[in-house]
C-alpha cells in the first residue's frame, strides 16, 4: 500500500503540481480541490500516465464536516494520510475597511484558519497514533505583513501562521512535522494568478518577467522544497520558510 498525501487546494498551480510531485516519489496522490471537475481530472490522469497513483475529489471546504468526511473516506479506501498539503487561498481581493462586509471577512478566516483547524482535529489524532506524520501548510506574505486592503486576508493568515505554531507546539513531540511556508511573491500558475489578471495580461507577466527571467515562481521548483521538507530527519526538521524569486524584495524590506 502506497503512503498518501492529500492535497486540499489543488489547482494547475502549487497544489496540483505538489501532488504530482510527490506521485512521482511513491506516493497516491490525493487531490481535492473546490470546483472544475475537469481540471481534477487532468490532474489525475496526468499522474497516472506518468505511472503514478492519483485520487480526484470535488471539496467544500466551508461545507460542515466536508474535511473531516474526506479524511474519513480517505482513511478507509486509500489508506494512511501521512502527508498533508494545506494549499486552501483565502485572498478576497483588495477591499477597504468600508468595503468589507462581514460576510467577506469571516469567509477568509473560515478558508484560512478555521479549515486548518479544522484539518488538523481529523488528521493529527490518525498520525500521532502512527507515530508520524507531516502537514505542510501554504502561506503567504500576508501571514507576516498586512497592508492597506487586506484586512480580511492579513487577518486570516496571521491566523493561519499562530495556528501552525500551536500545533507544532502539540504534536512534533509525537512525530508530527508541521511546516508554515510563506510564498512570497506572484507563482507562474493559471488557476490563481492567471485568473486574478486575466489571460492576456498574464501571459503578458509571464514574456516580461517569468518563463526564461525567473521573474514568477515556477511550480515544479516549489514543489522540489515541499517534497524535501516533508523528507527531512527529525533531527533537523524546518518550521518556517519563505519562498520567493531571487528578482523579488522580501516582505521585510518593503
Amino acid at each position: 500500500m502506497k503512503p498518501v498525501c492529500l492535497v486540499i487546494g489543488a489547482g494547475a498551480g502549487i497544489g496540483g503540481t505538489v501532488g504530482a510531485h510527490f506521485a512521482q516519489h511513491g506516493y497516491h496522490a490525493c487531490l481535492a480541490r473546490r470546483s472544475n471537475q475537469a481540471g481534477l481530472n487532468t490532474l489525475v490522469a496526468n499522474i497516472e500516465n506518468a505511472g503514478g497513483a492519483a485520487s480526484g475529489y470535488l471539496l467544500n471546504a466551508v461545507e460542515p464536516d466536508s474535511i473531516e468526511q474526506l479524511v474519513s473516506a480517505i482513511e478507509t479506501e486509500v489508506g494512511p494520510i501521512e502527508v498533508v498539503v494545506f494549499n486552501l487561498g483565502a485572498q478576497i481581493g483588495d477591499r477597504a475597511l468600508a468595503d468589507t462586509t462581514y460576510k467577506a471577512f469571516e469567509m477568509g478566516w473560515r478558508m484560512a484558519t478555521f479549515g486548518l483547524f479544522r484539518l488538523a482535529q481529523a488528521v493529527c489524532p490518525l498520525m500521532a497514533q502512527r507515530g508520524k506524520g507531516t502537514i505542510l501548510v501554504t502561506s503567504a506574505t500576508a501571514a507576516v505583513r498586512g497592508n492597506a486592503g487586506q484586512h480580511s486576508h492579513a487577518a486570516a493568515m496571521g491566523g493561519r501562521r499562530m495556528l501552525c505554531q500551536t500545533l507544532n507546539a502539540e504534536f512534533s513531540s509525537q512525530g508530527i512535522h508541521v511546516a508554515h511556508i510563506v510564498v512570497d511573491g506572484a507563482v507562474d500558475a493559471p488557476d490563481t494568478l492567471g485568473k486574478m489578471l486575466g489571460e492576456e495580461r498574464f501571459q503578458e507577466l509571464r514574456e516580461t518577467r517569468g518563463m526564461e527571467h525567473d521573474g514568477l515562481m515556477l511550480p515544479a521548483k516549489i514543489a522540489e522544497t515541499y517534497f524535501h521538507i516533508a523528507q527531512q530527519h527529525r533531527s533537523v526538521w524546518t518550521f518556517e520558510t519563505d519562498l520567493r524569486s531571487f528578482s523579488d524584495r522580501p516582505w521585510w524590506n518593503h
